[in-house]
C-alpha cells in the first residue's frame, strides 16, 4: 500500500433493448481490439428492427482513501441509439448516440456542449459535492 488516495472511473453504454449491454464491455463489444466503427456497426446490427432504442452513457467514479474507506458517485447521460452514424466529433458510440436535450448526436456537439451533459462530468460533480463530508468522516479522531 502506498498510503495515498486513489481515484478511478469506468464508464460504458447501456442499451435498454439489450438488457443494459454492452455496459462494461462497451470498448470491446465487437471483440477484443475492435474499432469504434466495428462496435457501432455491431450495436446497430443488434438493434436492427428494434423500436425501443433508449440508452444511456453511465459512469461510476470511486475515490479510495488510505483508511480503506471509499466514496462512489454515478453520472448518466440519457439518449437514443440512432439507425445510422451522424457527426464526426467525439469517439466511441458518439455518432450513434442521439441526445434529445440537445437534438444532436454526441458526435455533433462541440466540446463545451458535450462536457455540460457528460456522464463523466456529472459523476465527477457528484463526487466533488460529497467529498468534503466524506473527508471529514475519515479524518475525524
Amino acid at each position: 500500500a502506498t498510503g495515498l488516495s486513489a481515484l478511478a472511473d469506468d464508464s460504458g453504454l447501456e442499451v435498454d433493448a439489450l438488457g443494459g449491454a454492452p455496459g462494461v464491455f462497451s470498448a470491446r463489444f465487437a471483440g477484443e481490439g475492435a474499432s469504434d466503427q466495428e462496435n457501432n456497426f455491431k450495436l446497430l446490427d443488434e438493434l436492427a428492427g428494434e423500436k425501443e432504442r433508449g440508452a444511456k452513457f453511465s459512469c461510476v467514479i470511486t475515490f479510495y482513501h488510505p483508511s480503506g474507506r471509499y466514496l462512489q458517485a454515478r453520472g448518466e447521460c440519457p439518449g437514443i441509439i440512432t439507425t445510422e452514424p451522424k457527426g464526426d466529433g467525439g469517439f466511441g458510440y458518439d455518432p450513434i448516440f442521439f441526445v434529445p436535450e440537445k437534438k444532436k448526436t454526441m458526435a455533433e456537439l462541440d466540446r463545451s456542449e458535450k462536457n455540460s451533459i457528460s456522464h463523466r462530468g456529472r459523476a465527477l460533480a457528484e463526487l466533488v459535492d460529497k467529498l468534503p463530508d466524506f473527508l471529514k468522516e475519515v479524518t475525524a479522531p
